[in-house]
């Protein structure tokens, strides 16, 4: 099918991209790689009259270490957080999460920020992004925000994000030593969206106790979420097989769990706790102890 009508910019500066977006309250929208929004247009789901496409905004892209920490612009694709060694050394589990995405072909195209603002409760970096405390960057509501994740997934597909507002970067902190990750997902093996997917880091102290740990779930419910309940769990207490299956059984306290073709919320509160489960263990192996 095609596409209904609409008018196309490629605008080469954020200050321009917001500029049409504010002319056009309502009716434009920002493309930023368009692996979700172009078969939506093409199905009618979305009907723009005006494209704004950011492919354009050199600005928008590019990982860089700032004070301790890591930056990536929106418009970075996949593929480069993928195959990033900064992220490899410092993120490693944002540079697998976004390996899981999609094939090479949406790897190469898509992009963080692209992903992070379509907010599908599927999605893999969403994920990743809560886990490691990322605080998204945003320009054209009139004013710079810096929005924690925890606070940017409102619903599906909506975000903290307003009208003629763009994120423009992801700023992650530095992470602890001996902090381990692990990303478990069961995935739809026609789109690799996750029915549910976890990511995990833990941080390990000297005693062999978890001191810090993170765990975030995507495709179980209406939005990523923090399992916070799972945290409190786990954090403070001896890494022993039983502390880590209790802190996976809470990993889906609270929530609404989704059900469709792919899986009733039986299922996926099932799939939680045994992917909670699984994303610890991996994450506690690779800061070197043994269960």
């Amino acid at each position: 099918m095609y596409t209904a009508p609409f008018t196309y910019h490629a605008p080469t500066t954020l200050r321009a991209a917001v500029r049409l977006l504010r002319a056009h309250p309502g009716e434009a929208r920002p493309l930023a790689g368009g692996m979700s929004l172009v078969p939506a247009m093409r199905l009618r789901l979305a009907q723009p009259e005006y494209l704004v496409d950011l492919g354009h905004i050199a600005e928008l892209a590019g990982i860089e270490a700032v004070d301790g920490g890591i930056a990536i612009g929106a418009m970075t694709a996949h593929r480069d957080v993928e195959r990033s060694r900064l992220l490899a050394r410092r993120l490693p589990l944002l540079a697998h999460v976004a390996g899981t995405v999609g094939d090479r072909q949406v790897r190469n195209r898509g992009t963080l920020g692209g992903s992070l603002a379509h907010a599908d409760p599927a999605a893999d970096l969403p994920a990743a992004v809560l886990a490691l405390e990322g605080v998204l960057h945003t320009a054209g509501a009139g004013r710079a925000r810096r929005i924690p994740a925890h606070r940017f997934f409102l619903d599906p597909y909506t975000t903290a994000l307003g009208e003629s507002e763009l994120l423009t970067r992801v700023v992650f902190p530095a992470q602890p030593r001996r902090t381990g990750w692990g990303y478990e997902k069961l995935e739809n093996h026609a789109s690799r969206f996750a029915v549910v997917g976890v990511a995990a880091l833990v941080n390990v102290g000297r005693g062999g106790e978890c001191t810090r740990v993170r765990i975030a779930v995507t495709g179980a419910g209406p939005v990523a979420y923090r399992a916070r309940a799972a945290e409190r769990a786990l954090a403070g207490r001896p890494l022993t097989a039983q502390a880590i299956a209790r802190a996976a059984r809470a990993a889906g306290r609270g929530v609404e769990f989704l059900a469709d073709a792919h899986g009733s919320a039986a299922y996926r509160e099932h799939l939680v706790a045994v992917l909670s489960e699984r994303a610890l263990r991996a994450a506690i192996a690779r800061t070197g102890v043994s269960l």
